[in-house]
């Protein structure tokens, strides 16, 4: 088990289960403080290396994850592994697709999909979950089963 995020850390937000996850956006650059134990980045190109586990999913901006069932499971791991570790997830401008994926953890935690991408615009970004498709992978997560907690 590693420490958790410091609530006060820029984009923590702590799911409605007490996981902390971190968003941002990889154009502000890295934080001061503390770094992720597993970092999920949700770019069109692949990321540089970085000190810390990271992932990749393929994900032009305002699109969708070129391989949505591999998105799914990746996030997921970052869901589960949210629990006990500083996971993150980011994309470009920390919004759209990071915020869609916010809202695809709270489903997973048992939120209706709708009620999922409010929450996430109330607690993270006013402005996540930018486009109506991304909506629609929010509800393809509820719809694959993705949802309900699970235990660590």
């Amino acid at each position: 088990m590693t420490e958790q995020w410091n609530d006060r850390t820029p984009g923590v937000v702590r799911l409605p289960s007490g996981r902390l996850v971190r968003g941002r956006g990889l154009r502000n650059g890295l934080p001061e403080g503390q770094v992720p134990t597993l970092a999920v980045y949700l770019t069109d190109h692949r990321p540089a290396a970085q000190p810390w586990e990271s992932r990749w999913i393929r994900w032009r901006d305002f699109w969708l994850p070129s391989d949505p069932d591999d998105a799914l499971r990746t996030l997921r791991l970052v869901h589960e592994r949210g629990l006990g570790e500083r996971v993150e997830v980011a994309c470009g401008g920390g919004v759209g697709r990071t915020g869609t994926a916010l809202a695809a953890m709270c489903v997973m935690e048992g939120m209706e999909p709708g009620q999922a991408v409010k929450w996430v615009r109330q607690h993270y970004r006013s402005r996540a979950v930018e486009v109506p498709w991304q909506r629609r992978f929010v509800r393809r997560a509820h719809a694959s089963g993705a949802f309900g907690p699970r235990e660590p």
